[in-house]
């Protein structure tokens, strides 16, 4: 058993690449939306 099958993503195939990539873009697609979201009200032009 790899260590993320015991994290929060306790399904089998957590630690697959394809889930790995997913998560890893829903994740930094976020983090990125948020800082434009927050650059763009921070200097209204």
């Amino acid at each position: 058993m790899s260590d993320l099958d015991r994290g929060i993503m306790k399904f089998k195939g957590a630690d697959t690449p394809i889930a790995i990539g997913i998560s890893a873009t829903i994740i930094l697609g976020g983090i990125l939306f948020l800082v434009v979201w927050a650059m763009k009200n921070a200097y209204v032009v």
